[in-house]
């Protein structure tokens, strides 16, 4: 046990305080179960509980941040959990059987589209990333009624959308070897909004929220989807396929766009996108891009988490750099120029999106995970990155509209 002692002040930080204290310390207790055959050597044993020592532990504030935190901690921790996974343990199929069983056991709604029904419903981008792997894709989608949870105001309704590519090599445009092992985070996204979906569950805050998970596997093939192909999208806009390892792109515009056909009045989506995102701010700094109010509105909740974000632009000639000669929109720029790269990602995304939505991309390419040694509350692996903005957003929404 870790037993943890601070001066609570008597005012309205207290519970902000008391909060991330406790956060803090759940999160930094985690560690991955692994897959080593005998126990390793360590010169601590690992956390099994921690206790808050407050001035007065009756106190129904101090319960409250500490039921929450509880709440939040163990959905990180599942969001960890799924990126850490051996990814021949997690392929598209057995990732959404994962999802949808842990949803079922808290409540939410859950539907699933396999090969078939994304072929039938004209899914076009899902379907083309996930032709080269024997892994058939799927679109997973969650969905929280806010009934009884307090409230007798019309609810807001809120769409999350969260890439889910089980492993990415690059497909036939494939990456270069070093480094590929950490493509098993390429589904961060999906995992990040269906763990935020199970804290939802819990928390209960009055706005319907309903999620989108695209899942694949992108992998070169005889089978494998091509530069040059032209895909026709669930909006029904055709892309030109430019290179093969621009696939979160494509999976993510058919389900912004199954989204907004749903009906929302937010979207947020989040996805582990571009190299783009790490080179212009590190990796700890996601970068948001969207419609500008939502945009500030994702940078105050990342602030006030610990998950810090920054708006990004969405420029008019990045996107006359994205016309293609033969269909609606080319993947990336068609000279394949990469200056503007994390931006190219927001200006497609863009086309899929209705203009009565406001919405918000969170590209969290280097802040989803961690390869260096533990730091803070982050363990080596998946961090669990954008769980606690999520949930934010959302309760604020709930509160505020």
């Amino acid at each position: 046990m870790v037993a943890l002692t601070l001066p609570v002040p008597d005012d309205e930080d207290a519970p902000a305080v008391l909060r991330a204290t406790a956060e803090g310390a759940l999160l930094g207790a985690y560690r991955f179960a692994g897959y080593k055959t005998r126990p390793q050597p360590t010169r601590r044993p690992p956390v099994t509980s921690v206790a808050v020592h407050v001035p007065d532990a009756g106190d129904e504030r101090a319960l409250a941040e500490i039921a929450r935190a509880t709440v939040v901690a163990r959905s990180v921790g599942q969001t960890r959990n799924w990126v850490n996974t051996a990814p021949n343990e997690l392929r598209p199929p057995s990732f959404a059987d994962s999802v949808a069983a842990a949803a079922r056991e808290a409540g939410l709604g859950v539907e699933v589209l396999d090969e078939h029904a994304l072929a039938d419903g004209g899914y076009g981008g899902i379907l083309a990333v996930g032709l080269g792997s024997s892994a058939p894709p799927r679109l997973v989608k969650l969905s929280y009624d806010p009934a009884g949870a307090g409230s007798d105001k019309p609810a807001k309704r809120v769409a999350l959308v969260g890439k889910g590519i089980t492993f990415d090599t690059g497909g036939v445009s494939i990456k270069p070897a070093q480094g590929m092992w950490e493509m098993k985070s390429d589904m961060a996204g999906a995992a990040a909004v269906a763990a935020t979906m199970l804290a939802i569950a819990e928390l209960r805050p009055a706005v319907a929220v309903t999620a989108y998970l695209p899942m694949a596997e992108n992998m070169p093939s005889a089978t494998a989807y091509r530069p040059g192909d032209v895909v026709t999208m669930y909006n029904g806009k055709r892309v030109e396929v430019l290179n093969t390892d621009a696939e979160g792109r494509m999976v993510l515009g058919d389900a912004m766009a199954r989204a907004c056909e749903d009906g929302c009045d937010y979207l947020f989506e989040t996805s582990t996108l571009t190299g783009g995102q790490v080179v212009s701010l590190g990796k700890r700094v996601a970068g948001v891009m969207g419609t500008t109010e939502l945009c500030l509105r994702v940078q105050t909740a990342g602030d006030a988490t610990g998950e810090p974000t920054w708006p990004m632009p969405l420029p008019d000639d990045v996107r006359k750099g994205m016309d293609s000669d033969v269909a609606d929109i080319s993947q990336v720029n068609a000279s394949m120029d990469r200056a503007g790269h994390m931006l190219q990602g927001g200006v497609f995304l863009r086309e899929f999106v209705t203009d009565d939505v406001s919405w918000a991309h969170i590209d969290i390419a280097g802040p989803s995970y961690h390869s260096g040694e533990p730091t803070g509350y982050w363990a080596k692996g998946g961090t669990g990155v954008p769980v606690r903005t999520l949930l934010e957003l959302v309760e604020d929404i709930a509160a505020n509209g």
